[in-house]
């Protein structure tokens, strides 16, 4: 069976309120083997951990300020999420007793004593990780798409958070939308010293991947977008990204992938996503799959 990950769903939203579990079990079903949740800020930092600890080694917590969130309380916002993170949860790849972590030794068996954990399928579980340990900081990045009112607060904003992924070492969770020039020289300014991270919901031009591609252990978060009529996605990336530098994403609720656009987006539907990837690389869905769960694990576990 076809396993992969969604890198990038925000199941704590009320959009899920009704259905949340039906929605993780056809999740479960497709092959969703973990889903990772962002927050957009302080508020949701608190649904994304809750709805993360009803679903242990299964959905995992991102924590941070999204832009369109920065407004002039951007300070206070970050002074109560700054805490939520933990400062050790990524120096080292060893335990406590010396052991090498590798992505196998995640395997578990399903829990028996949480309904919400009994999957039909192995699933892989962080050895440092808990429910209120977050993954990555996101979703933080730049967007000046609708408006600039803010945009000296979003600069400040990100760069804030950009220093605490190099001091925690977690992984950076990026939105950028017309904001990609100044978004690069902020992270060349710490090239040498970021751990990794996604650049999600990437749509852009081949010139635009190599820019971004130039940060190590970072990759491309890639959804329903490519499915659409009008993408240029199936061109761009395979002549400029290789698939070990892609993951997964729905950012569901939105951008559901065809042939459901127009619905609710959910991580089942990331099966088309797997789909409109192999065809365009010229692999098997299977290879797809395999290809970028390694990727979204080595960013985020190793």
């Amino acid at each position: 069976m076809i396993s992969y990950i969604d890198t990038h769903c925000h199941l704590d939203g009320e959009e899920f309120a009704a259905d949340r579990q039906q929605v993780v079990e056809r999740a479960r079903a497709a092959g969703a083997e973990a889903i990772f949740i962002p927050a957009i800020d302080l508020k949701s930092c608190h649904s994304v951990l809750s709805t993360c600890a009803q679903y242990p080694g299964y959905c995992y917590p991102m924590l941070g300020l999204h832009p369109e969130e920065v407004r002039s309380d951007w300070r206070s916002q970050l002074s109560s999420i700054r805490p939520l993170l933990s400062p050790s949860s990524k120096t080292s790849s060893k335990t406590s007793s010396g052991m090498n972590i590798s992505p196998s030794s995640f395997l578990l068996p399903p829990s028996s004593k949480n309904p919400s954990s009994d999957i039909s399928h192995s699933t892989f579980h962080i050895p440092h990780s808990t429910p209120s340990s977050p993954l990555s900081i996101g979703e933080v990045g730049l967007d000046f798409y609708w408006s600039r009112e803010f945009e000296q607060e979003q600069l400040l904003a990100f760069e804030e958070q950009v220093r605490w992924s190099i001091e925690t070492r977690l992984p950076l969770m990026i939105h950028c939308r017309k904001a990609q020039n100044e978004l690069v020289n902020i992270l060349k300014r710490y090239k040498g010293e970021l751990p990794g991270g996604v650049f999600h919901c990437f749509t852009g031009n081949e010139i635009e991947a190599r820019e971004l591609l130039q940060f190590d252990n970072f990759v491309l978060g890639i959804g329903g977008v490519l499915t659409f009529k009008k993408s240029h996605l199936p061109e761009v990336l395979p002549a400029s990204v290789p698939l070990d530098r892609i993951v997964l994403e729905t950012d569901a609720p939105y951008m559901a992938p065809v042939p459901h656009r127009g619905q609710r987006n959910e991580p089942a539907f990331v099966r088309e996503v797997i789909s409109k990837l192999a065809e365009a690389y010229g692999v098997t869905d299977e290879e797809v799959a395999s290809i970028t769960t390694a990727n979204a694990k080595r960013v985020f576990f190793c």
